[in-house]
């Protein structure tokens, strides 16, 4: 017995995925993008942790699915996060990030790591986790810049619905890949 089930649309009948679990997303920066971000976050299947150390930055009313955490350790919010989170890192201080970097890829058990910023900060970054003992084949878990390629737009709303699409994309493969294999060796 598998966990696919049929269902007719007009002559034909299609399997029906099983309903992936919410995405657990880490979100720290509660800056422009970061607030743009959550606009479209909270209506997507997620549960979110809004990290920063900025507490005056929140806005006094989130979605449902937010949960804000205004901390001055935002380090030890990576090491509470549960297998599969996804983090995105946005803050305002280029050492927090790299901070926040190093401690994540410390993990091996999250679903996507995405950083804010350029080619050169993706370099300028990699070259420090490799002298801080990160592996040089791990450095591809390192998403930066981050969103779906081709949206050259800057604009806050704009990074928000790139980064989104490819949340939502990763999170697809992911569902995929173990529903291809169930379904694969089902027949």
């Amino acid at each position: 017995m598998n966990d696919f089930s049929s269902v007719q649309i007009g002559r034909r009948s299609a399997v029906q995925m099983p309903r992936p679990a919410p995405m657990h997303i880490v979100l720290f920066g509660a800056g422009h993008v970061g607030h743009a971000l959550i606009k479209l976050l909270g209506s997507l299947p997620c549960v979110v942790q809004w990290v920063d150390e900025r507490d005056e930055l929140f806005p006094d009313e989130t979605p449902a699915n937010v949960q804000v955490e205004a901390t001055d350790t935002p380090d030890a919010i990576v090491d509470t996060a549960p297998p599969g989170a996804y983090f995105l890192v946005m803050t305002h201080n280029h050492a927090l990030d790299f901070s926040l970097a190093a401690r994540i890829m410390r993990r091996r058990d999250f679903t996507y790591f995405g950083m804010i910023g350029s080619k050169t900060k993706h370099v300028k970054f990699e070259r420090r986790l490799l002298d801080r003992g990160v592996d040089l084949d791990r450095l591809v878990e390192m998403t930066c810049p981050i969103g779906v390629a081709g949206i050259v737009d800057k604009a806050p709303s704009a990074i928000a619905v790139a980064v989104c699409a490819e949340l939502l994309q990763i999170r697809t493969r992911q569902v995929a890949q173990p529903a291809t294999r169930q379904l694969c060796a089902s027949v």
